[in-house]
């Protein structure tokens, strides 16, 4: 039996409802998106007009109304899937021409987006598309997730990560290193950020990209980070570079938890990974390798919980930070609403810093206090479970 994530069953229901909204599917690469679709339309035995703009060269608005036109004049229950939409030049433009059409003309037809880079796609969603649509984010899998596809325990999701794709190479450690930075990283790069996005230096984004994959889970300032890559580069130009690796469902800098947003964003920011497997396919270690390495793997655990909590944040499910106050660290700080959660991880990697958890408390007062490891939660009990279990009322 095909697995199926839980996300279908939103889509399922949004797609058997009236002719409302348009359902836009983002998602880094390769987290099923596609897949996800075609499940529910075919489940649902509905007609659909399938068709993909991966190859922007070829593709134009005039494209999207060639393929509107063909759902048209399908059954009037027809859903039109356009995958890889943000790679046409004014494509919401376009798509709002004849949503709109449709609109006044009560043409039932039924339109599913899909997106490999959620910056890009919400930016176009938001500037032309407003009120007219409804997002479904796709994050990255978590560990309960590969367990019920692949049967695979904790240790191997946080060493593997989250892409479905590459589960089936693990058994062969080169093979698999090869597809993740091949089929992966380097197609992300290149076709999700550097052909979508103006980047004036993408050497230097390629780089902050490798830095941040080496120095994930630690906090490193812009200045430093220039020392690093030996760029010319400035931090606003680093910022700016990081807030597109995080769109494209790779590498985001977490700000500092100050209780104020101008600060927050002014700090330093912590390097995280979005998945585990851009860390390990980076790293030069085996899984054994890994697991017998106590530091390694308490920096691979502590990351592996930092995205599993980054990829709720990405999903608009909470915010995410982390807290430090001279040599006081509070390694991640959610905020749901009005609930703050300050959490620990206890991975067994060397710290220079000494647990901040009373000293946050005192200042900013949080409804929750989780120690993860050691003899708080045990990390796989923590990473097999939903983030709203743990930050939620």
């Amino acid at each position: 039996m095909t697995y199926q994530r839980p996300h279908a069953d939103i889509l399922a229901r949004r797609l058997a409802e009236p002719r409302r909204f348009i359902q836009a599917v983002a998602g880094p690469r390769q987290v099923g998106k596609t897949t996800l679709v075609q499940q529910v339309v075919e489940q649902a035995k509905l007609p659909v007009q399938f068709a993909s703009a991966d190859e922007p060269t070829l593709r134009g608005a005039e494209w999207i109304a060639q393929q509107w036109e063909a759902a048209r004049l399908m059954a009037a229950d027809a859903v039109l899937v356009l995958d890889e939409v943000q790679k046409i030049g004014g494509w919401s433009e376009t798509v709002k021409r004849l949503w709109d059409e449709d609109t006044r003309k009560r043409r039932p037809i039924k339109v599913v987006l899909l997106g490999s880079a959620p910056l890009l796609i919400q930016r176009g969603l938001s500037e032309s598309l407003a009120g007219r649509f409804e997002v479904l984010h796709l994050p990255h899998w978590s560990a309960l997730e590969m367990q019920q596809a692949f049967g695979w325990p904790v240790e191997k999701s946080i060493f593997y990560g989250g892409y479905p794709g590459a589960a089936a190479l693990a058994a062969d450690h080169e093979r698999w290193v090869r597809y993740v930075r091949d089929a992966l990283i380097e197609t992300t790069l290149a076709r999700d950020v550097l052909l979508l996005s103006r980047v004036d230096k993408p050497a230097l984004l390629r780089r902050l990209f490798e830095l941040g994959c080496r120095y994930s889970g630690q906090i490193l300032s812009y200045t430093k980070m220039v020392g690093q890559l030996q760029d010319a580069g400035n931090t606003t130009t680093l910022a700016h570079y990081l807030d597109l690796l995080a769109g494209a469902g790779m590498l985001a800098g977490l700000p500092k938890f100050a209780g104020a947003v101008v600060r927050s964003r002014a700090s330093s920011p912590k390097l995280q990974v979005l998945d585990t497997a851009l860390f390990s396919a980076l790293g030069g270690y085996t899984f054994d390798e890994a697991r017998a390495d106590r530091e390694y793997w308490g920096r691979l655990t502590e990351s592996a919980v930092g995205a599993h909590l980054a990829n709720a944040a990405m999903a608009g499910e909470c915010e995410l930070f982390y807290w430090r106050d001279r040599n006081r660290e509070v390694d991640f700080v959610v905020r749901a609403g009005r609930r703050l959660t300050a959490i620990e991880v206890k991975s067994g990697r060397a710290t220079d810093t000494l647990p901040g958890m009373e000293s946050f408390a005192t200042a900013f007062k949080p409804q929750r206090k989780l120690l993860v490891g050691g003899d708080g939660i045990p990390v796989e009990e923590f990473l097999m479970r939903p983030v709203s279990h743990w930050v939620g009322p």
